[in-house]
């Protein structure tokens, strides 16, 4: 599995609720950044600042057309987020815990 560091900086941007909820937004298609702001109470600039962390962490992908700048939901770090999750909420051979699996024994002898 790739770097965790990768995919923190993605758990990370959703951790501020505009953001999640501008990814919700995203996922029926492309929008312009003026209708995402018509949605929220908050400046152009707080507005350019989420969506720059958004698409610095690669969720977010976007496309200038004249004086207007549209976002859409990145399919692929999207699957390689979904694909990162489950790998570490599943039990598996190479897990992190199994790494010491000699570290505590006698721990208990020592009650």
């Amino acid at each position: 599995m790739e770097n965790y560091s990768d995919y923190t900086k993605v758990f990370k941007a959703l951790g501020e609720t505009k953001r999640a909820m501008i990814i919700d937004m995203l996922s029926c298609g492309e929008l312009c950044a003026c209708m995402i702001l018509e949605k929220f109470e908050m400046s152009q600039s707080t507005l350019s600042h989420h969506m720059k962390l958004l698409c610095e962490c690669g969720l977010v992908k976007s496309r200038e057309e004249g004086k207007w700048t549209y976002y859409s939901l990145n399919a692929d770090t999207i699957s390689k987020t979904k694909q990162f999750f489950c790998h570490i909420t599943s039990d598996k051979e190479n897990c992190i815990c199994k790494e010491n699996i000699d570290c505590c024994k006698g721990c208990d002898e020592n009650e």
